[in-house]
C-alpha cells in the first residue's frame, strides 16, 4: 500500500470517527454551478479507488455525485478546482427521497468500484515520451486531464488475451479494414505515414498473419469476445465504423493493392455478412481506395454549417432505463457537433437493435450510439475531438484546461464511470 493512499486511509478513519455525531455528505453539484465539469468526474474516481461508495444522482442538478464527506476529500477537491458542497445527512437523505418520487425523472445509481481502464493504441505513439502519430486522442486527452488512471494494451496484448485484465477498453482514430486510415493519397510519403505502414505489417508478421487486414479482423474479434463476455468497448471517430465493416467483411478482401499488395475482390459488396455487425447494416463500401472514407456509414457529404452543427441528448426514463440515463447525463441537452474522419452515421445504416442516445434530427444523423452484446456494452460516438470542431492531422494537441465545462466531454466520462454502477436491466 502506498504512504500517500495508507495517510488517505487514516485521515478518513480520523474523520469518521470524529464526525459520527455530525455526520455529513459530500455533494458535487454537476449543473451549471460545477467550475471544472471534468476535473469533477475524476474525484468520483479517486473516491471509488480508496473503497468508498459514491452515488450518481441521474438527473438530478445534471447528474451530480455524492459520497461521505471528508477532510481528505475536500482536500482533493480544492486542489483539483472541483466545486463541491456539505450537507447534513438529514439533507442528503431529503435528497435521495425527492429522487425516489415516482413523479420524478431521477433515479439514484450506487457506485462500488472504479472500473480498470485500457486504452487500445500503438507502442510508438508513446515511444520516449514523444506522441508520433500526427493526431491526438480525446480519450486519452480527458482521462490525464480529470487525473483517472488508464493502461494502453495493442495487438500483442489483445491477441494474447489481456484484455480479460480490465472493465473497459477504448477505441479510437484506428482503422480496423487494414487501409491505413486511407490515408494513401494525401500522405503515402510522409515519414509518419510509412513507419505506421512498417509498424503494423512487422505486428501481422510477428503474430502470424500475412496482411495487416487479417491482424485487425483477429483483434476486432478478440475485442467481441471481451464485450460478449461482460466487458465495455467505447469507440470514437473511424473506429466506430471501421469496426463493424471489419466483421461484415471476415473473409472478404476489401483493401485495394495499395494497401495489401492485391486487388479488391470484385464481389466484395455482395459478400458482406450484415449479421456479423454490432451496429450497422446494408452500408455500402467505398470503392475509390484513395477516398478518404470507408463506406456509407459516415454521412458524408453534409449540409450542415459549422454554426448550425448541433446534436441533441435523448431524455430517457431514469428509473426505468437507467443505461441510456446515465450515459446522456449533462448540464445540456444541446452538444455541440465535431467532425472527424467519422463525423455521423446515416440512420439508414443503424440496426433497430441500437439504441440512438444523440442525434441531429435536422440533418437525420445519429452522433452517439449504444447497445449491448452477450454480458456487455458498448458505445459508438462520431468526431474525432468534442473541443476542435475540425481537427486536422498535425493539429496541435487539444488544451482541455479551455474547455473544463465541455459537454461533449462529459459523454466520454460517462461511459468511464459507467461500468462502477450496480446497474439495472432496462424495463423498456
Amino acid at each position: 500500500m502506498s504512504l500517500r493512499k495508507l495517510s488517505l486511509l487514516l485521515i478518513l478513519f480520523v474523520c469518521t470517527c470524529g464526525s459520527a455525531l455530525r455526520a455529513s455528505t459530500m455533494l458535487i453539484p454537476m449543473d451549471d454551478k460545477q467550475t471544472d465539469h471534468l476535473k469533477a468526474y475524476g474525484i468520483c474516481y479517486w473516491v471509488l479507488e480508496n473503497q468508498i461508495d459514491a452515488w450518481w444522482l441521474l438527473n438530478y442538478r445534471g447528474g451530480s455525485f455524492a459520497f461521505q464527506h471528508s477532510r481528505a476529500f475536500e482536500r482533493e477537491c480544492l486542489t483539483r478546482g472541483v466545486k463541491y458542497e456539505v450537507i447534513p445527512d438529514a439533507k442528503f437523505n431529503a435528497i435521495l427521497a425527492e429522487i425516489a418520487n415516482p413523479e420524478k425523472n431521477m433515479d439514484a445509481m450506487k457506485l462500488e468500484k472504479a472500473p480498470k481502464i485500457a486504452v487500445y493504441t500503438p507502442e510508438f505513439n508513446f515511444r520516449e515520451g514523444t506522441k508520433v502519430q500526427p493526431w491526438d486522442d480525446a480519450v486519452t486527452l480527458v482521462l490525464s486531464y480529470a487525473e483517472i488512471p488508464y493502461e494502453t494494451v495493442y495487438d500483442n496484448e489483445v491477441l494474447g488475451d489481456r484484455l480479460a485484465e480490465y472493465d473497459w477498453l477504448h477505441l479510437h482514430h484506428e482503422d480496423f479494414t487494414g487501409q491505413f486510415g486511407r490515408f494513401y493519397r494525401s500522405f503515402h510519403t510522409a515519414d509518419w505515414y510509412r513507419r505506421q505502414v512498417a509498424y503494423q505489417e512487422k505486428l501481422a508478421a510477428e503474430n502470424g498473419f500475412e496482411k495487416v487486414s487479417q491482424l485487425k479482423l483477429a483483434v476486432v474479434k478478440k475485442t467481441r469476445e471481451f464485450v460478449g463476455g461482460g466487458g465495455f468497448m467505447f469507440a470514437m471517430c473511424s473506429a466506430t465504423d471501421s469496426y463493424d465493416i471489419a466483421l461484415a467483411a471476415d473473409g472478404v478482401d476489401i483493401c485495394a493493392h495499395y494497401y495489401d499488395g492485391d486487388p479488391i475482390d470484385p464481389q466484395a459488396q455482395s459478400k458482406l455478412d450484415f449479421s456479423k455487425t454490432f451496429v450497422f447494416e446494408n452500408f455500402k463500401l467505398q470503392r475509390n481506395p484513395l477516398e478518404y472514407e470507408f463506406s456509407s456509414i459516415d454521412h458524408n457529404p453534409r449540409s450542415v454549417r459549422q454554426n448550425e452543427d448541433y446534436f441533441s441528448l435523448f431524455e430517457f426514463s431514469a428509473k426505468w432505463d437507467p443505461v441510456p440515463t446515465m450515459l446522456t447525463q449533462n448540464h445540456t441537452r444541446s452538444v455541440k457537433g465535431f467532425m472527424g474522419q467519422t463525423t455521423a452515421f446515416r440512420k439508414e445504416h443503424i440496426k433497430s437493435s441500437a439504441l440512438i442516445l444523440g442525434e441531429n434530427k435536422a440533418a437525420d444523423e445519429a452522433r452517439y450510439l449504444h447497445g449491448n452484446f452477450g454480458e456487455g456494452f458498448f458505445s459508438f460516438y462520431a468526431g474525432h475531438d468534442p473541443a476542435d470542431y475540425r481537427h486536422l492531422v498535425n493539429d496541435p494537441e487539444t488544451d482541455l484546461s479551455l474547455h473544463p465545462n465541455s459537454p461533449g466531454y462529459r459523454l466520454i466520462l460517462n461511459n468511464i464511470l459507467f461500468p462502477a454502477a450496480k446497474k439495472k436491466k432496462r424495463k423498456t
